[in-house]
C-alpha cells in the first residue's frame, strides 16, 4: 500500500508510532531485505503451500513413474488454483488450462465442470465482463483443508512418527488446519469492489498496520482494487484525522484511531456512527474482546471496529526469575522488590523500562498506574469488576489526580527510577522495549504488539523466555491490563459513491480472516475471541492464550484511559507535570496539584 511516511515516527508510539522502516520482522540471517520479506509473506499460508508442494510432487512422480497414467487435470488446476490464491496472484482461466497438463480440450471441459460444481469463483476483470479471473470458493477451500488433515494422518499411520519430529510433521503437512475448527483463508469478494482512485485508509505507523502494507497484493486481490495507506506517528495521525475532518470530502475512505480519541471523534463529527454506514451485525460484535468492543462505543453507539486490542502488560524474563527463585510479581510491592533484585548497573542490566519520556508517553504511563491503585482518573462510578464507562457521553465528570491514591501512584513511579536505566526520562514505546529483547532489561511495561521484537528474533536473550502478566496491583486493588490498540472507522465527510466500498473494505480487514494473517505476518495484536482459539495463532505465541485469559478474567478494561473528548490534553497535562516530578524539579504533591488544576481547566 503506497504511503507517506510522517518525519516524526521515531518517537511515536505503539499504541503509539514509530518509523515504519524500523518495524519488526522475523529475523532471517544474513538475508537483505527483499529476500526477508518473501519470506515473511511465504509464512503466512506456510502449512497450505507445504502441503501443496508435497502433493504436487507426488503427483510428478506418479505420472512420470508408472506407464499409461493419466495427469488428473482437476487435482492439478486446484493445486494451481489455491497456490495462486494463497500467494497473491491473479489466476486465468488460461493459466489454470495450462496447469491441467492434458490437451486443451480436456483441460477446458474439467475448468467448467469445476465452475458448475461451486468449486471455482469467477469475479470480472473488465468492465465488457468478458475476462474473469479465477478464485478457489470457500467450498474448494474447506475440501483442501480437510485433505491436507488426511495426508498428515495417513503419512503418519503408514510411515510411523517419533514424537520429537511431531511438531515439525504437523507443520509440514498442514496439520492444524485440522484441529477442531480453524479460521479458513481470506476469502476473495464475490464482486470487486467499485470506487474511483482505489480504497485510500488513513493508519498509524506500527507494526500491525505495517504488517497490513506487506501484505498489500493479497488485500488487493481480495477486494478487486488498489489500496493506498498513509501511515504517521500517533500525534501527526491524531492532527491529520481532525484536519482530514474540516475538509469538504475526506481524503480517505477509513481512518485508524487510537482506542482514547473515540470520544472526541465522535463528539467532534469526525467519524461517522457505524451502524449509519453499514450492518454492524455482519461484523460478529460478539466475537471481539469485550472491552475492546465497548471501547469503540460513544453515546451508545458504535463508531469503528477493533483493529487492534493490545493491552499494556508486564513483560518478565522467566528464567532469570527462575535462576533468582523469585516468583511473578502479582503486586506493585513485588514488583519493586524483583526489580531491586534484578538491577545490577555494573553488569550492564537494568531491573524495569517503562514509558517515562515527557508528554504523551508518561501521560499514559501516569493513567496506567493510577488504575494499578484502584482509580481512574475521572470520578466514574464503581462497579463489579471495575467502573462504569456507559455514561462518559452524557455525565459530567471530575478530574481525580490529586488524591490519596494519585499520591500512592507518583511515589511508585518515582521507586520505578531507582531501578530503572539512565536513560529512562526518554525513554518512550519502542526504547523501553528493544533494550528488553536485548538482555538489558528483565521487566518492562509493553504494549503485546510490541512483542516481535523478540518473539520473532531467536538471537534474542529474551527469544522463548518471556512471561506475560497484567499490570500488578496495589494495595487494595485489582490487576489489570489497559486496553490500548485501534480502532479503524469511516469518516464522516466521506463522499456518498465511495461509502458502500469503504464499509465493504473495513469489514474485510477487520475480519477473522484477516486478523489470523496479521498474526501469521508477524502481528502479536487481535481482537477477537475466535482467533485467539485457532490453534495456528496459539501456536504462534503464548500472548494470544495469555490475553484471551485475561479477558475472561475481566482484567482487560479500557477506564483506565476513558474516552472522554479531553483525554488527549488530560494525557498531556500528566506526561508533563510528572515529568518534572520525576525529573526532581517538583515533589510529587505539587505536581499532583498542578496536573489536577490544569486537567480541570480543559472541563472549563
Amino acid at each position: 500500500m503506497s504511503r507517506s511516511r510522517s518525519s516524526d515516527l521515531n518517537n511515536s508510539a505503539p499504541g503509539a508510532g514509530s518509523n515504519p522502516r524500523e518495524a519488526p520482522k522475523r529475523p532471517m540471517n544474513a538475508m537483505d531485505g527483499h529476500t526477508e520479506d518473501r519470506m515473511q509473506s511465504q509464512l503466512a499460508t506456510g502449512d497450505m503451500l507445504h502441503v501443496l508442494a508435497y502433493l504436487e510432487e507426488c503427483e510428478n512422480e506418479r505420472e512420470d513413474t508408472i506407464e499409461l497414467s493419466a495427469p488428473n487435470p482437476v487435482f492439478r488446476m486446484a493445486m494451481h488454483l489455491i497456490k495462486g490464491h494463497l500467494e497473491a496472484r491473479i489466476t486465468t482461466p488460461t493459466s489454470l488450462i495450462a496447469a491441467a497438463n492434458v490437451p486443451y480440450a480436456t483441460a477446458n471441459r474439467r475448468l467448467r465442470d469445476m465452475i458448475d460444481a461451486g468449486m471455482i469463483d469467477q469475479r470480472p476483470r473488465t468492465k465488457t465482463g468478458k475476462s474473469f479471473s479465477m478464485h478457489p470458493s470457500e467450498k474448494l477451500l474447506d475440501q483442501w483443508a480437510r485433505l491436507s488433515g488426511r495426508v498428515r494422518r495417513l503419512t503418519e499411520t503408514y510411515f510411523g512418527s517419533d514424537t520429537s519430529a511431531a511438531e515439525d510433521r504437523d507443520y509440514y503437512f498442514g496439520g492444524s488446519y485440522m484441529t477442531t475448527r480453524s479460521i479458513p483463508p481470506i476469502q476473495v469478494l464475490p464482486e470487486p469492489l467499485k470506487v474511483a482512485g482505489g480504497i485510500r485508509v488513513l493508519v498509524h505507523g506500527d507494526p500491525t498496520f505495517m504488517v497490513m502494507e506487506n501484505l498489500k497484493r493479497q488485500f488487493e486481490q481480495v477486494i478487486g482494487s488498489d489500496i493506498h495507506q498513509r501511515a504517521f506517528s500517533i500525534d501527526r495521525l491524531r492532527e491529520e484525522a481532525l484536519r482530514n475532518a474540516d475538509r469538504k470530502t475526506s481524503r480517505y475512505d477509513i481512518i485508524a484511531l487510537d482506542l482514547p480519541w473515540v470520544g472526541e471523534f465522535a463528539s467532534k463529527g469526525v467519524l461517522m456512527p457505524l451502524d449509519d454506514a453499514m450492518d454492524v451485525e455482519r461484523l460478529d460484535p460478539a466475537d471481539f474482546h469485550t472491552a475492546g468492543w465497548k471501547a469503540t462505543h460513544w453515546g451508545g453507539r458504535p463508531y469503528g471496529v477493533p483493529a487492534q486490542t493490545t493491552p499494556e502488560l508486564l513483560f518478565y524474563r522467566r528464567d532469570l526469575f527462575a535462576k533468582a527463585g523469585l516468583e511473578p510479581p502479582a503486586s506493585t510491592d513485588q514488583l519493586l522488590e524483583a526489580a531491586r533484585h534484578m538491577h545490577d548497573p555494573k553488569k550492564g542490566r537494568y531491573g524495569i523500562a517503562w514509558n517515562a519520556a515527557r508528554g504523551t508517553a508518561l501521560g499514559h504511563t501516569f493513567l496506567m498506574t493510577l488504575a494499578d491503585f484502584g482509580q481512574p482518573v475521572l470520578d466514574l462510578p464503581e462497579v463489579a469488576g471495575g467502573f462504569a464507562t456507559k455514561d462518559l457521553a452524557t455525565r459530567r465528570h471530575r478530574i481525580t489526580i490529586d488524591t490519596d491514591k494519585g499520591l500512592m501512584a507518583a511515589e511508585y513511579l518515582l521507586e520505578l527510577l531507582r531501578y530503572s536505566p539512565p536513560d529512562i526520562l526518554s525513554m518512550s514505546w519502542y526504547e523501553r522495549v528493544r533494550p528488553f529483547a536485548a538482555g538489558k532489561i528483565a521487566m518492562a511495561y509493553g504494549y503485546t504488539l510490541l512483542a516481535p521484537y523478540f518473539e520473532l528474533d531467536p538471537s534474542s536473550p529474551a527469544f522463548g523466555q518471556t512471561g506475560y502478566l497484567p499490570h500488578p496491583h496495589g494495595p487494595g486493588a485489582a490487576n489489570v491490563a489497559p486496553v490500548g490498540g485501534y480502532v479503524m472507522g469511516i469518516p464522516a465527510n466521506i463522499a456518498p459513491d465511495r461509502l458502500p466500498a469503504a464499509a465493504e473494505a473495513l469489514r474485510v480487514f477487520t475480519s477473522a480472516e484477516a486478523q489470523k494473517l496479521y498474526v501469521q505476518n508477524g502481528s502479536r495484536t487481535n481482537p477477537r475471541y475466535s482467533v485467539a482459539a485457532d490453534a495456528e495463532v496459539r501456536r504462534a505465541s503464548p500472548l494470544f492464550e495469555a490475553v484471551d485469559a485475561m479477558s475472561w478474567r475481566d482484567e482487560l478494561q479500557f477506564w483506565p484511559r476513558p474516552p472522554v473528548p479531553q483525554i488527549t490534553g488530560i494525557i498531556q497535562v500528566c506526561g508533563e507535570e510528572f515529568h518534572d516530578m520525576l525529573r526532581g524539579l517538583i515533589p510529587p504533591r505539587e505536581a499532583l496539584q498542578r496536573a489536577q488544576q490544569r486537567a480541570e481547566a480543559l472541563f472549563a
